[in-house]
């Protein structure tokens, strides 16, 4: 359950819109907002919020969490970049962030102008300085998001973090810690848990409409970022609005280079977590889910080869990754296959002919021993195949509680409601299983794993891969 905070009145006076100046010179006037009385949120219900990093995805948080909910007081934006970006004429990053911020106070203050938002490089100044935060945004690289987060979290504040959650799996492991310990409201940002289309496949399943489920193969059209590459040799001058060490912050020291950022960060073992962990964070939170899937018993990877080596720079242009999960209950053992970089699995002979396997971004498919269900990578979309199956088959009544939306979720726990599906501890759970398919990668070999302690039994030199060495003066 997360913290019952009352949001208090405090920084809402001094922070909220620029009220035209009779309204804040006359003493003893109230502006009927301030008491919530024409229907804004009074400020003693307001949740104050930051977002740290301001790419493409942060902008686009701050902007939902904004105009979805009213009592959301975005009061800082923060990112080591000040340079703005655009895609299909979108504006993000620094400024525009601000921008975004400041003109949607100012459409509701009856001045018509607001300059309230803050802006910081560092998230830790920012953690520092406003006192009055409730809730903070994350939408940095892979690399950050942990150290960004648990400091947020150990400060009292609730935090959403976009996917993927962490950078590795002691990452996931000590998020989830320091979330049951600081017990504040947490949520990853993979909401397609709470489409009805996945909550339909999981009633299918325990239903048994295939019968008990022994392989699922999950793919993926990843890497759409360029991936097999060697460190690049050249040391071009860091842009100016870039701070180079702060960007990098755990990540072990080295120059900078285009070939690193924006957005192709997703294809460096130093920053990302591959067409894997950045995809993977979807398709098994609907396999983990149907299958109340605990830790695997083995993982095994295999990818594309640079010059006829194992690349230690960059994820590969393909993998294939194996896991073995152990019976549940009544549950059989199964196994979880992955496939990215345009490997497929074999097509199922129940498919007609004339259908595709899957739509561009990939697909799932559960094999059970009665049958098969083929749906789209985010669970989307599912069907028993072939279709005549799927015609005859008397689906069951819903028995799993529906969601009132993933953000929605965050923002009433913050109020007190219940725990949201993806909190850190389940997400947490689920960073460990797929993150340990990159761990596999990297040391080739067949991992024997002991989850409750985060171990490869027969793999020692796993460890480095499990938990990596942070820069100096950074930590979690």
């Amino acid at each position: 359950m997360a913290r019952n905070r009352s949001i208090a009145r405090r920084s809402f006076l001094k922070r909220t819109f620029t009220l035209a100046g009779a309204a804040l010179a006359a003493p003893n006037v109230v502006p009927s907002s301030v008491l919530g009385l024409d229907g804004n949120t009074a400020p003693s219900r307001r949740i104050v919020a930051a977002q740290i990093g301001v790419g493409m995805m942060g902008t686009g948080d701050v902007q939902a969490f904004m105009t979805r909910f009213p009592e959301v007081q975005v009061i800082a934006v923060c990112d080591v970049d000040k340079r703005s970006g655009n895609v299909n004429n979108v504006e993000y990053g620094w400024e525009p962030a601000r921008e975004i911020v400041e003109k949607h106070y100012a459409e509701k203050a009856p001045s018509g102008t607001y300059k309230g938002c803050a802006v910081y490089t560092d998230y830790r100044e920012l953690l520092e300085k406003e006192k009055d935060l409730d809730a903070v945004m994350v939408a940095t690289p892979d690399h950050a998001h942990a150290v960004v987060s648990t400091a947020a979290m150990q400060k009292g504040k609730h935090v959403y973090c976009q996917k993927p959650l962490v950078h590795s799996v002691y990452e996931a492991r000590r998020m989830a810690e320091t979330a049951r310990q600081t017990k504040v409201a947490t949520q990853c940002g993979t909401g397609n848990y709470t489409s009805e289309d996945v909550y339909r496949l999981r009633e299918w399943i325990l239903d048994g409409a295939i019968g008990p489920v022994r392989e699922v193969h999950n793919w993926s059209n990843r890497p759409v970022w360029p991936q097999g590459m060697d460190r690049p040799q050249e040391t071009p001058p860091v842009p100016p609005g870039l701070d180079w060490n702060l960007w990098l912050g755990p990540a072990p020291e080295r120059p900078y280079h285009p070939a690193y950022l924006p957005f192709i960060w997703r294809g460096w073992y130093d920053f990302g977590t591959g067409a894997l962990g950045d995809m993977g964070c979807y398709s098994f939170d609907v396999i983990l889910r149907a299958l109340r899937l605990g830790h695997p018993a083995t993982v095994e990877a295999c990818g594309s080869r640079l010059h006829d080596r194992v690349n230690q720079e960059s994820f590969p242009q393909a993998t294939i990754v194996r896991y073995q999960f152990p019976e549940r209950g009544d549950m059989p053992p199964v196994k979880v296959a992955w496939y990215d970089g345009g490997l497929l699995p074999p097509r199922p002979d129940e498919l007609e002919e004339d259908k595709p396997l899957s739509e561009w971004s990939g697909g799932l498919l559960f094999v059970g021993d009665k049958g098969k269900i083929l749906c789209d990578f985010t669970g989307a979309n599912p069907r028993l195949i072939p279709e005549s199956k799927m015609s005859a088959y008397q689906q069951p009544p819903q028995s799993i509680p529906r969601s009132i939306g993933h953000k929605e979720e965050w923002i009433e726990a913050i109020k007190g409601g219940q725990t949201p599906g993806a909190n850190f501890e389940v997400a947490g759970h689920a960073s460990e299983i797929i993150l340990l398919g990159n761990v596999a990668l990297r040391t080739g070999k067949r991992l024997q794993w002991d989850g409750p302690n985060l171990t490869a039994t027969n793999a020692p030199e796993a460890a480095q891969y499990v938990r990596r060495e942070y820069r100096e003066g950074w930590s979690l």
